[in-house]
């Protein structure tokens, strides 16, 4: 196959001496073969490194390239030339020959093939609209011309000059140049011959400063091992998906109605291998996809598994936002571990962290010597508290940087939702800041109304395009309408953690249960606000950290005591209206703080205690899935009444919830006082039978409190029967009509 052959514009001495000094934005022009008029052909090459080189001409012989010289500079290190009549010109693409010492190397020049991304592909991106950026931007193999190497696109608009670097050619910045397009900022070069999994960054020279700076890609698809930081080319995904069914049901998924039971999950301390390495995604498919199964879960949400330097950030930092992080395998081992939930009928959420990013050099930090993904000004562009900057989302690359990455997420690796993390640090300018530390928006006010455009369009995009998908605020204020829709004013979300409740509970619960009849109020305010938002009940890794030790070692009391309560709290959060959420280790009752260096403390299931609490959460869930009351109108008022919010003396709580076709009643016992022909309210006559004691024996429990009792057709409290039930002590009891 031939080209047309561009003009050979014969080159200034500056221009080539910016060549050889890495300074020069478009070596296309320069470089390959050119037409230098009607009758004569020129082939051009930059091999710093080479002291001889050859060519093969159209006639199939090959050819020698000499030295090209300069007025200034005879003897131009690297820089060889051939010109001969247009009928011998180069073949395409021109196969060239080098001698790099001592050995002789054969390889297809770079620059035979032009620029390739269009110019609709640049307008998209420079408007924030080109939803897919990462396939036009990153490391992609591609075969041109019968000819299969790698095609490498960054942006970076303040570069002088950008190279493609790695073990291919000596990280020398000055061997393979890219060309700029325009005004555009997108620098592109296909270099052949490259395999999968070669080692790359950019080498970019500043324009103003001349700062050279080494970079990862930011649309990587695969990056090195930590603690190295080299981006490594993934050469597309062949894997093969096994997931139809649960795709096909995925899009018309009505998760308001459905149940949403998620097991919160950090992969590098779920589980470790006997050697105390982490497990690969495969492995950890055969040993965690089984356990969230036969424990009720319905779906896993990761930690961020966004490759990141540092182990100690969880992820919450990370550098690589289109890539599975390499600590478990590839990126097709992380598709295997998705692939294997979903025929597990078990769903995958991601923590998906687009509010800030970390400072380290060889990322997005001042990227192209600028400012370019973060503010300049550091009263907008950092985050004091995480020494993190905080993404510019009024630029319209940063913005599509960031939509692009959550559809990669949602369209390649099939994630069934994700929950963004942070939202509060993004939607306030002056989150956790001193009062002169900020700049007022437009209207002098405190919101970050660039942010606010970036997360309606963010929400609207994806549920427009993928409508099954969950997106999930971890938003910590008292935002209006975070799960409400733009049109309405809302920022989209499907819905959002429940902070208030969770903080409310949890220092209800570490109180001695003497005290309790004083706090009260922390267990019936949240009612008030609880259809507001589609809310998650979390007990999430923010509670298990930073000295604030686990779960069971805030409840009061002795070990048996502890226990009790967990199984509590597990009910009541099981039972209140809201999807559920709860951190590896909790359910069984881990004792120790969680920690990322090691794994969670399995050796505590040889206790009795211990394996009573897991069996509770999983009768929970199973509980949970199978009766629509528990589950099907947890964003309706209707689904919930209180039964008896009233008896703080005695720190008793009943309420019913109601399903379409079923009514539950569920009582909590606070306090160590077991209460004997305790009344409550009931919604009708007849006999309520205990569906769950978490008292039980088979629990940990001691087996006290009903198994059941008849409603007398007795008016109580606006209802008109009432129910006497023998309470056990620090427990929940929860009852079905007969």
């Amino acid at each position: 196959m031939t080209t047309a052959l561009h003009k050979c514009i014969r080159p200034q001495e500056g221009e080539l001496a910016r060549l050889r000094e890495a300074r020069w934005h478009d070596p296309h022009r320069l470089l390959g073969r050119h037409a230098l008029d009607h009758e004569t052909c020129c082939f051009r090459t930059f091999l710093p490194h080479a002291t001889e080189a050859w060519l093969m001409v159209s006639t199939g012989e090959s050819a020698a390239l000499h030295r090209e010289p300069m007025a200034a500079q005879p003897d131009f290190p690297g820089l060889f030339t051939w010109t001969g009549p247009l009928a011998s010109c180069p073949l395409y693409p021109t196969v060239l020959w080098a001698e790099v010492n001592g050995r002789t190397l054969q390889f297809v020049d770079p620059y035979s093939f032009p620029p390739h991304i269009s110019d609709f592909d640049l307008h998209l991106f420079g408007e924030g609209r080109h939803w897919h950026v990462h396939r036009m931007l990153g490391a992609h193999i591609e075969t041109r011309d019968g000819v299969t190497g790698v095609r490498f696109a960054v942006w970076a608009p303040a570069a002088e000059r950008v190279s493609v670097v790695g073990d291919f050619n000596h990280w020398d910045g000055r061997v393979h140049p890219m060309t700029v397009h325009g005004s555009s900022g997108v620098w592109e070069l296909f270099i052949p011959g490259l395999p999968d999994g070669t080692l790359y960054k950019y080498e970019i020279r500043n324009r103003d400063t001349g700062h050279i700076l080494l970079k990862s890609d930011p649309y990587g698809a695969s990056f090195e091992l930590r603690p190295n930081t080299a981006s490594r080319v993934f050469g597309g995904s062949g894997y093969a998906w096994n997931d139809e069914a649960w795709m096909h049901r995925r899009d018309p998924y009505a998760w308001k109605q459905r149940p949403l039971s998620v097991y919160e999950v950090h992969l590098g301390s779920w589980q470790r291998g006997e050697d105390g390495r982490f497990l690969s995604y495969r492995e950890l498919a055969d040993r965690l996809i089984p356990y969230v199964r036969d424990h009720g879960f319905t779906h896993i949400e990761l930690l961020p598994v966004t490759e990141h330097p540092f182990d100690g950030s969880w992820g919450y930092q990370s550098t690589g936002f289109f890539a599975p992080t390499s600590r478990h395998g590839t990126p097709d081992d992380f598709r295997f571990l998705v692939d294997q939930a979903h025929q597990a009928n078990i769903g995958v959420l991601l923590d998906w962290v687009p509010g800030h990013f970390p400072k380290d050099s060889f990322a997005l930090a001042r990227f192209d010597g600028t400012a370019l993904y973060e503010h300049e000004d550091p009263r907008k562009g950092e985050h004091r508290d995480w020494g993190t900057l905080i993404f510019n989302y009024g630029r319209s690359e940063v913005r599509n940087f960031l939509l692009s990455s959550a559809l990669c997420w949602i369209e390649d690796f099939h994630i069934d939702g994700l929950r963004v993390d942070a939202v509060a640090s993004m939607l306030y300018l002056d989150y956790s800041r001193e009062p002169n530390d900020w700049i007022p928006n437009e209207y002098g006010g405190n919101e970050n109304l660039e942010a606010i455009t970036f997360l309606r369009e963010l929400n609207r995009t994806i549920q427009t395009n993928h409508p099954g998908i969950l997106m999930i605020a971890e938003e910590s204020t008292a935002w209006p309408g975070v799960s409400r829709p733009p049109e309405t004013g809302g920022l989209g979300f499907t819905m959002k953690w429940n902070m208030g409740w969770m903080h409310d509970t949890l220092e209800y619960f570490k109180q001695d249960p003497v005290y309790r009849s004083h706090r009260h109020n922390q267990l019936t305010f949240g009612m008030l606000y609880a259809y507001t938002e589609n809310f998650v009940l979390p007990f999430s890794h923010d509670e298990v950290v930073h000295g604030k030790g686990s779960l069971r070692t805030r409840m009061p009391g002795n070990e048996w005591q502890q226990h009790a309560q967990l199984r509590m709290l597990y009910a009541y959060q099981w039972t209140y209206p809201g999807k559920k959420l709860l951190f590896m280790g909790q359910e069984f009752g881990q004792g120790t703080e969680w920690g990322e260096a090691g794994q969670l403390d399995w050796y505590v299931l040889d206790y009795p205690l211990h394996k009573g609490l897991l069996s509770l959460v999983r009768d929970l869930n199973h509980l949970y899935r199978d009766d629509p009351a528990l589950h099907e109108r947890d964003f309706e008022p209707e689904g919930f009444a209180w039964l008896d919010c009233d008896d703080a003396s005695r720190s008793v709580l009943s309420y019913l919830r109601r399903g379409s076709h079923s009514n539950l009643i569920v009582v909590l016992n606070f306090t160590p006082v077991e209460r004997f022909n305790y009344e409550i309210p009931a919604p009708h006559a007849g006999y309520w039978r205990v569906l769950m004691n978490t008292d039980s024996e088979f629990y940990g429990g001691a087996s006290r409190g009903s198994g059941g009792a008849m409603a007398e057709a007795q008016p109580y409290r606006g209802f008109p029967a009432t129910l006497r039930l023998d309470l056990p002590p620090l427990a929940v009891l929860i009852l079905a009509p007969e």
